[in-house]
């Protein structure tokens, strides 16, 4: 791969595309796991005395419209305090001139801004390009989006490569891909089945088990049984019925139910078979947990994506607790991603006991699909 450690950065103008993308709560960023994972491809720039410009999207705003609530000056605020004995100003119009010195960092303003940017905009892709003479593509939870400030670029840019992040990212996706350490167990939760159909299908190939958890599992219980009010795809049921056949998958054997949905809602643990219709699944069961848990012991590689219930719920978040203890006492390579993972990761303090914990969403779930990303591709070919 064509990196920044072996690409020569040194008194060069460089951009680098991170993800700043994170949640933002009055003014307080509530998790900076994204902006401290992007430090190491930026420590390194100011280190090989770079003129440095930072540039990621934030939110969903309307471009040409500035809204201060999607700004990244909270974003630039806490990179200050991160990065000491460095100059850093944050620069709110791309057309403005840009007046940093070698091994100076200009951050700036939100990249969705600008017109064009989400539309690929050839002349806002040139504006980017005009501004370096090497494009650093470290924003892996963008990676899958044809942006300006993510592909665009690269059609552009006198020279481009991956940023650290990205590297360490796609070291481990393939680590899982490519030449997997047996048995595979893959973990697949969340609300939507509709959504998930692709990512199944391509798991299925490379798993020994698949375990099903929330809404997904609840559209593969409903094959052969009654699942009264929970949350599943009625139209869906005929394909998962096909994919059951195909893979193995691991459908929850019983599971806790309530009459409503609310933490607050009388919990029964039952068979699978003998939910009635006034019940809905609010988290896996008993049996089914002790399943998972044999399961994972043998496991060598784990990929987790999801929760198994209603993890809001606190009297609902038993299953995936367990299952997140079961992966964090594991000896297997295993590889986290997406949002309510790393949230459940957080909560339960487990962060340094998984292998490797993806800073992307729909870039993780992509990547496991297809076995790379758009501007993966793109910084290969040029």
């Amino acid at each position: 791969m064509r990196t920044i450690t072996n690409t020569n950065i040194s008194k060069k103008r460089i951009i680098i595309r991170s993800d700043f993308n994170v949640t933002i709560i009055k003014k307080k960023i509530v998790s900076s796991e994204r902006i401290d994972r992007s430090l190491s491809t930026i420590k390194y720039a100011i280190k090989k005395k770079a003129k440095i410009i930072l540039m990621s999207h934030f939110g969903r705003p309307k471009e040409e419209k500035f809204e201060k609530k999607y700004s990244l000056f909270p974003v630039f605020k806490y990179l200050k305090k991160k990065i000491k004995n460095t100059n850093i100003i944050f620069h709110k119009n791309i057309s403005d001139p840009i007046k940093i010195k070698f091994g100076e960092i200009c951050f700036l303003e939100n990249v969705r801004f600008n017109k064009g940017e989400k539309k690929n905009s050839k002349k806002l892709s040139k504006k980017y390009s005009d501004l370096c003479d090497i494009f650093v593509m470290d924003a892996f939870g963008s990676a899958h989006r044809m942006h300006s400030s993510t592909y665009g670029i690269i059609k552009f840019a006198k020279k481009s490569c991956f940023g650290k992040l990205l590297e360490s990212e796609i070291i481990a996706i393939n680590k899982v891909l490519k030449n997997p350490k047996k048995p595979l167990i893959s973990i697949v939760g969340g609300s939507k089945i509709s959504t998930k159909f692709s990512l199944l299908k391509s798991l299925g190939k490379i798993s020994d088990k698949i375990i099903l958890g929330g809404g997904i599992a609840n559209t593969f219980i409903a094959i052969k049984n009654n699942v009264g009010k929970s949350l599943y795809e009625k139209k869906f049921v005929k394909e998962a019925k096909k994919l059951n056949k195909k893979f193995n998958f691991i459908i929850p054997i019983d599971s806790k139910v309530g009459k409503e949905f609310s933490n607050d809602t009388k919990i029964k643990n039952k068979i699978v078979s003998e939910i009635n219709n006034e019940e809905e699944i609010m988290d896996i069961g008993k049996k089914t947990e002790n399943k998972i848990k044999k399961i994972l012991k043998l496991a060598k590689t784990i990929i987790w994506n999801g929760p198994l219930g209603v993890f809001e719920f606190s009297n609902f978040r038993h299953g995936t607790k367990t299952l997140a203890k079961c992966i964090s006492k594991s000896k297997a390579f295993s590889i986290a991603g997406g949002g309510d993972t790393l949230a459940i990761i957080d909560l339960i303090k487990i962060k340094n006991k998984i292998s490797y914990i993806s800073t992307g969403g729909g870039a993780f779930l992509e990547f496991l699909v297809n076995g790379t990303l758009p501007v993966i591709d793109l910084i290969n070919k040029i």
